[in-house]
């Protein structure tokens, strides 16, 4: 009976022992986690004040500033200049998206409000169409280049000068064992005008639809060799700076005459946005900027880096635009 009862005694010793060992670490998690949260709370209030120092820093109105949706055509010049706009609004404190497209689905995103800016457009002939159809749907803005070209170009050693001699030398422009005529995007006005072309000419030539840069790796790899070619072109390109080139004559005008270049917006981005609006509306390029844009992008080898190349290279005249 005695030994029964030491052996409780000390197994109650042992319990209490054990309580007030359970109770010592209770506490101590509970003095952690006080010092832990209020840690925690300082350093969110510390935080805190240091985005509003931050935003205290900013200039006026950068909170308000958002994204900006371009819809780029895969176009030499396009390219160039929807980089360079990239690069310049995002100096201004926007996040701008670039989007590669054919024509049709651009006037259509601008018309729908899913793209914000289509920088180029050319009036009054080669996007009539668009213009008709989208008159009222989109806001038409300032002419940013004056004086373009296009139509079918040989290189210079080529021994003809009109469309009307292509039949009579069809033999000489022959792709895969066909005479071909090496187009661009199949949705781009000047391929709609190139397929009137050889229609109105009567043309016997197969018309290659591809893309601007595909366009122009033939037209390099024919020129090379001093081989006869005859592309779908137009100016501003930096193709006439690199190859000697001519435009065969027209003379039954299919290509029409020398246009201007401007650029359309998206309803409502004037109100929106009205500093980038103002920025495009001062926006004025010729032969000599676009054309050292595009020479300084082909010899860097990346649009985005050259065109920052560029910038740099013209702050005076960038800065003329965003004032």
């Amino acid at each position: 009976m005695l030994l029964k009862n030491s052996k409780r005694g000390i197994f109650m010793f042992k319990n209490k022992k054990l309580l007030l060992l359970l109770s010592l670490v209770l506490m101590t998690v509970g003095l952690l986690a006080g010092c832990g949260a209020a840690q925690d709370n300082a350093g969110e209030g510390n935080g805190q004040q240091e985005q509003n120092q931050g935003n205290e820093g900013q200039e006026e109105g950068t909170e308000e500033k958002g994204t900006i949706k371009i819809g780029l055509n895969n176009w030499a010049e396009n390219v160039a200049v929807s980089n360079m706009w990239k690069i310049l609004l995002e100096e201004q404190g926007y996040t701008v998206e670039l989007k590669s497209m054919e024509k049709a689905p651009l006037y259509l995103g601008i018309k729908n409000g899913d793209l914000d800016i289509g920088p180029e457009v050319w009036l009054p002939h080669t996007d009539k169409p668009f213009y008709e159809k989208y008159k009222d749907d989109i806001d038409w803005r300032e002419v940013w280049y004056e004086g373009t070209g296009l139509g079918l170009v040989v290189p210079e050693y080529v021994d003809i000068n009109s469309i009307e001699e292509l039949n009579a030398n069809k033999d000489q422009f022959e792709v895969n064992g066909e005479p071909s005529i090496v187009g661009i995007d199949p949705g781009a006005s000047l391929m709609r005008m190139t397929r009137d072309a050889i229609e109105q000419y009567g043309l016997e030539y197969n018309l290659i639809e591809g893309s601007g840069p595909a366009m122009m790796s033939q037209l390099k790899k024919a020129y090379d060799k001093q081989q006869p070619i005859v592309v779908t072109l137009w100016n501003p390109h930096w193709a006439f700076a690199d190859f000697d080139l001519k435009y065969l004559e027209d003379p039954k005008n299919i290509y029409g005459d020398a246009e201007n270049i401007r650029y359309i917006a998206r309803k409502g981005l004037a109100e929106d946005h009205p500093e980038v609006v103002k920025w495009f509306d001062n926006w004025k390029m010729d032969d000599s900027s676009l054309g050292s844009l595009m020479s300084t992008i082909n010899e860097v080898g990346d649009p985005a880096e050259g065109a920052k190349q560029w910038i740099e290279e013209n702050r005076d005249l960038v800065n003329e635009w965003i004032k």
